[in-house]
């Protein structure tokens, strides 16, 4: 294990947590948080995904199709409950997923899990996951403190053109949600200019800089918020929208003035990073809640 104290575990499990960890550098900072707190931890590196730094100090790393070993490895640390943390920039298709006997044992689950959008897709794993006995839970669960608060979390208050690109934005993301597509969209002058599909909120900023390019989009000076939201029904233990500092970067880039985030429902990597590097770059951020406003 990563961690071998029992000291300051979450909840009132005694066995250890095994966190299955993707890319990004939200997996590293959760570890580090749940180290800090003398959490056993078992860390498992999506081969291929997982930052080179976090496989180094994983436990095991594992391919899609390993998932019997997976298992095995979960159940030889004693692990009772398991985090899916961090991004998947190749979505497994049926050749990745052929390995193991005990993935072949687990194919039907799988298959089905692999058809439709993201949402039902996380749903299913963390169904194939609770069928061996492991409760999967959230960073809601285990490291609350990452969550975004609610309120001006950087920059200044934004202002009555903001708040409303931020509102517009937002209910464009709820109506996004419900068809399973993405958690984020852009608004400018009361218009939505973007929307996040498959290609993720990177390159969703990108092409918000490159309508201003060419003249589609103009403003004078910043403007426009990007919102990142929770889908409507979402489990909250996977797949929670997430800014950082290259978040705020890119919307730096596509002339935006704020960027907004649903309190208790988004992940903030490198606050003190994120937070500075918006205030360095004249931009604020923002934790909304569920109606639209930081209201509690």
């Amino acid at each position: 294990m990563t961690a071998a104290s029992d000291a300051g575990k979450t909840g009132t499990s005694t066995g250890c947590l095994g966190i299955i960890a993707g890319g990004g550098r939200l997996p590293g900072l959760i570890l580090a948080d749940l180290q800090a707190r003398g959490e056993p931890v078992h860390l498992v590196a999506i081969k291929g995904e997982a930052e080179p730094e976090l496989a180094a100090q994983a436990d095991i790393e594992l391919g899609w199709g390993q998932i019997g070993q997976l298992f095995k490895s979960l159940k030889q640390a004693h692990c009772d409950r398991v985090l899916l943390i961090g991004g998947i920039t190749k979505r497994p298709d049926f050749t990745s997923v052929m390995g193991d006997l005990g993935t072949m044992r687990r194919l039907p689950a799988i298959l089905k899990a692999m058809i439709g959008g993201d949402d039902s897709l996380l749903t299913r794993v963390i169904g194939i996951f609770e069928a061996e006995g492991l409760k999967a839970v959230g960073v809601r669960d285990v490291a609350p403190a990452l969550l975004a608060r609610a309120g001006l979390l950087a920059g200044k208050t934004p202002d009555e053109d903001a708040a409303a690109d931020m509102a517009l934005a937002y209910k464009a993301v709820q109506r996004l949600g419900e068809l399973d597509i993405g958690q984020a969209a852009v608004a400018i002058g009361g218009r939505v200019i973007a929307l996040e599909g498959a290609e993720g909120t990177d390159a969703m900023l990108s092409r918000c800089a490159e309508l201003r390019r060419i003249g589609r989009v103009k403003t004078k000076g910043a403007a426009g918020v990007l919102v990142k939201a929770a889908k409507p029904g979402q489990d909250l233990r996977v797949d929670l929208p997430t800014i950082g500092p290259r978040t705020v970067e890119l919307a730096k880039a596509a002339g935006l003035a704020g960027i907004a985030v649903e309190a208790g429902h988004a992940l903030v990597a490198d606050e003190a990073e994120t937070a500075a590097a918006a205030k360095a770059g004249g931009l604020f951020l923002f934790g909304l809640t569920r109606n639209g406003s930081d209201a509690a």
